[in-house]
């Protein structure tokens, strides 16, 4: 627009000029609206605009802004503190942010962003994240998933998982292997909560039994609540008679997944690709068996982060209607907290214990403590990389 005033400013004069000679109005009026684009009907407008505007007057067309500028630098702080989620599960955890940076004394914006901020609906919210998730891509990684005799002891179970009660989790491992998956390195014990998407993860070097065993043992000390089902594929880290006395020892139900049929696993699946290989990437971590504290000490700091910042927009029911899905989701994303506060099943006790443990958190130092430990992470891998 200020390309097409400047045409019309730099014409003025002619256009005057020519006033009564229809033919160089004519004339003048094609090639202008060849120059701007418009119509030749609209050149006359525009000369007219040009000429009564009003020049220490503001341009007062289109609709105000309301969402300035500040606004927008508010929500991409708080976006990037929350580890850039989708809007949707953003949405609910805004106030949640601005909290922390206030705790921590580090929320610099205005009053009157902030006040646009927080009244911000769903729908802007998710039309301003949109633009900065772009950045994120697909990766692919490698299965190493191999059947056991053991699997005609432990039975399948195909569901369903909306009805199940907190404590019924799937697990999984995820290989941190980079193109190849010979040779030693990291593995991840990967456990989410059917219920309430509470998760733990723990590292251990290689996929040996004991290892995974014991990464077992670690996540359920861990569970504020009590562990009633692990449910992970057909791989041989789980489905072997160590893994299997271990659960029969401490009441734990092990059940697996169809070989094959990854949606028998769908919790834990997806949460390898949103959390793990979001914080950690693709990266093959083989540098040291040292590496697994390291990992470790990050862990402890992620699932704090992810279990009371960190909201899930739950699918509630998928159609297929011709060549495509419908989806519908749940009307409002919820940390896992929340889920476990929320849910009649989790006795009273459990809940305030985790509500003490919430109140004591700030999410933004918590970020902030995860950058610092991958950093460590990546740095160690690095150091001790041999060429």
């Amino acid at each position: 627009m200020i390309t097409k005033l400047d045409i019309f400013k730099t014409h003025l004069a002619t256009w005057l000029s020519a006033k009564g000679d229809r033919k160089k109005r004519g004339e003048l009026a094609r090639e202008i609206s060849r120059i701007a684009q418009i119509h030749p009907k609209s050149v006359n407008r525009s000369f007219r605009r040009v000429q009564m505007r009003d020049r220490g007057k503001p341009e007062g067309r289109g609709r105000q802004a309301v969402y300035t500028k500040d606004v927008d630098a508010a929500l991409w702080e708080v976006w990037e503190a929350a580890s850039c989620p989708c809007g949707e599960n953003l949405f609910p955890l805004i106030s949640e942010y601005i909290r922390g940076f206030r705790l921590a004394n580090r929320w610099k914006h205005s009053s009157e962003a902030t006040d646009k901020l927080l009244a911000m609906s769903l729908g802007t919210v998710k039309t301003r994240v949109k633009a900065l998730r772009l950045k994120y891509g697909i990766n692919r990684g490698k299965s190493t998933t191999k059947p056991s005799a053991l699997k005609r002891i432990i039975p399948i179970f195909k569901g369903p998982w909306d009805k199940l009660d907190p404590g019924n989790g799937q697990l999984d491992t995820v290989a941190h292997c980079g193109d190849s998956l010979a040779g030693d390195f990291v593995y991840t014990v990967n456990y989410t909560d059917a219920a309430l998407y509470w998760g733990k993860r723990r590292a251990q070097w290689n996929k040996g039994q004991t290892a995974t065993k014991n990464n077992m043992a670690a996540i359920k000390k861990k569970l504020p609540f009590r562990w009633i089902m692990g449910h992970p594929d057909s791989g041989s880290e789980f489905i072997n008679w160590i893994a299997k006395d271990w659960c029969d020892e401490n009441g734990i139900a092990l059940t697996r997944s169809e070989p094959g049929r990854k949606n028998d696993n769908m919790y834990v699946e997806e949460r390898n690709g949103h959390i793990v290989r979001k914080y950690l990437g693709w990266t093959r971590l083989d540098a040291d068996p040292e590496i697994v504290d390291l990992i470790n000490d990050y862990y402890d700091v992620l699932d704090l982060y992810l279990n009371h910042f960190q909201a899930v927009r739950r699918t509630l029911s998928k159609e297929r209607i011709g060549a495509k899905y419908h989806r519908t989701f749940e009307p409002r994303a919820m940390t896992p907290y929340e889920r476990l506060m929320n849910h009649p099943q989790v006795p009273d006790e459990v809940k305030q214990a985790v509500r003490l443990e919430h109140e004591s958190l700030n999410p933004l130092l918590l970020k902030e403590k995860l950058d610092k430990l991958g950093k460590r992470i990546f740095d160690f891998q690095r150091t001790h990389t041999k060429n």
